[in-house]
């Protein structure tokens, strides 16, 4: 098996290294990539010293402790942001220069040209990056003394690593897709912007001192390099790139595109709800149970966390007449009725106000999983259920049973809310995963929308009516519920 799959690389490695010998004989690539690339550790070098005496002075060494690590990712992250211009050029850099259609003859294959590429332009920002944390390693010890321990230097580098290997792989799929360096210049902002989010978040980790969840965001990172890879190479077609000339925005073809997808030759809305959306929802059966495993794991590092985290002792007695009066301040005096009606509070807007707030947070994890193949927006969706988890696990520190937490809190709404959350998670990770994936008989344009139009079948006729009605449950029933079960 591997014998095979090197014997599959080869011709790729040929290329490789034709692109590299090219790249490093070019002063005008080697100067801005290998010169930025030392001045940037040396100034880090010297912000790292100005800190460490400034904090000496006043007596805070954990900034200085703090920051160094921190400064170190960045050194590593720079190189791969300057020299992303070689990923973003590899395909229709050489086309407009008219220098790849004797590349585009040779007995290569499709995917043999495209991995040979995408290998010539990771090779750059890896020595770069290397290089430069290799520089700030001696200039910050040599200066302050500050050594790098092993557990905080391997995520580091392998972090790196990986953060290349996701941008240059998506700058390679975007110069293979369009028509110019200057829409493939203007569309990597869709790499850069969400890679510097992710740093920000990086940099809350760094300051915190939690160096062993960085190994989380390389698994993520991980899966998404290896959908961007599959991505790139279902959809690369040498013939298409050679007769690609201009993009043009047609807004309705678009549009009866994904009319016509979304309803399928429904004669009604019937026949709709039945036959369309119950086949999306039969097709969508491995999504849905992927969705429902990591929602699971979410709890379980919530519950995980709790033994980490925990709260204050006084938070915790739920048997105190404090927690049962607050359990009966909670707004659960008006009738069904009046609730309908919308006397006084809770009104309808109190049940719109938490509709809109599921619908955002579902749309923020939406348009995430569009730029991660799915995999952010998951991770947000996550996010409420190790909430559950790690209150869950407080609160069972404090002798209240789990199955009664759940029963309190989280099942009277939870019964609508947790199918409409795994539903629209499976919309979401079939959205972004979708164009991993080749589109037979389909252009790229006509995939997409086809899969969104999948999404919004199944946010628009399950999801959003499942939330509006959990929210009313939410607001009128689940207070009373709470108030019943743990007040008596």
């Amino acid at each position: 098996m591997a014998d095979r799959l090197l014997n599959a690389l080869k011709p790729a490695l040929l290329i490789t290294r034709r692109e590299v010998r090219d790249q490093f004989r070019d002063w005008r690539i080697l100067f801005p990539i290998f010169g930025l690339t030392l001045f940037f550790p040396a100034l880090m070098n010297l912000t790292a010293e100005q800190i460490v005496s400034f904090v000496q002075k006043y007596g805070a060494p954990i900034i200085a402790e703090r920051l160094i690590p921190f400064l170190l990712m960045i050194v590593g992250f720079f190189p791969i942001s300057v020299s992303l211009v070689i990923a973003l050029e590899s395909f229709v850099g050489e086309k407009e220069r008219r220098s790849i259609e004797p590349l585009l003859c040779t007995p290569l294959s499709d995917m043999q040209l495209y991995l040979g590429k995408l290998l010539a332009a990771l090779v750059p920002p890896l020595i770069a990056s290397y290089l430069g944390i290799g520089v700030y390693l001696v200039g910050v010890y040599r200066q302050v003394g500050w050594q790098a321990s092993p557990g905080l230097l391997l995520p580091i580098i392998v972090l790196t690593t990986v953060q290349a290997l996701v941008m240059v792989s998506g700058a390679v799929v975007v110069s293979s897709q369009t028509t110019s360096v200057r829409a493939a210049n203007l569309l990597a902002s869709f790499i850069v912007i969400p890679m510097t989010l992710l740093i920000q978040l990086e940099s809350v980790i760094m300051f915190w001192g939690s160096y062993s969840a960085l190994w989380l965001i390389i698994a993520a990172l991980v899966m998404i390099a290896g959908l961007l890879i599959r991505s790139g190479v279902a959809q690369f077609n040498r013939e298409e790139l050679l007769g690609r000339e201009l993009d043009t925005l047609n807004l309705g073809w678009m549009w009866r595109t994904f009319w016509q997808a979304f309803r399928q030759n429904a004669g009604s809305p019937w026949e709709w709800f039945m036959g369309v959306l119950g086949f999306t929802l039969r097709q969508n059966r491995l999504p849905l149970v992927m969705t429902g495993v990591l929602l699971l794991v979410g709890l379980g590092v919530g519950i995980s966390q709790a033994a980490v985290f925990p709260l204050p002792p006084e938070l915790l007695n739920w048997q105190s007449s404090d927690f049962l009066r607050g359990l009966e301040s909670l707004p659960v005096h008006l009738s069904a009725a009046d609730w309908l009606a919308g006397k006084g509070y809770p009104s309808l807007a109190a049940v719109a106000m938490v509709w809109l707030q599921n619908l955002r947070a579902m749309t923020i994890a939406s348009l995430f999983s569009v730029f991660s193949f799915g995999v952010a927006g998951l991770l947000i969706l996550m996010l409420p259920f190790a909430i559950i988890g790690y209150f869950m696990a407080n609160l069972a520190s404090a002798g209240m049973p789990p199955t009664l937490f759940l029963a309190a809190f989280v099942l009277p709404h939870g019964v609508l809310e947790i199918p409409a959350i795994l539903v629209g998670g499976a919309a979401m990770l079939q959205l972004g995963a979708r164009l991993a994936a080749p589109a037979r008989e389909k252009t790229l344009g006509e995939a997409w929308l086809h899969a969104l139009a999948d999404w919004a079948r199944l946010m628009l006729g399950v999801s959003l009516p499942l939330f509006w009605l959990a929210a009313a449950l939410e607001i009128l029933l689940t207070p009373r519920i709470a108030l019943w079960v743990l007040g008596g």
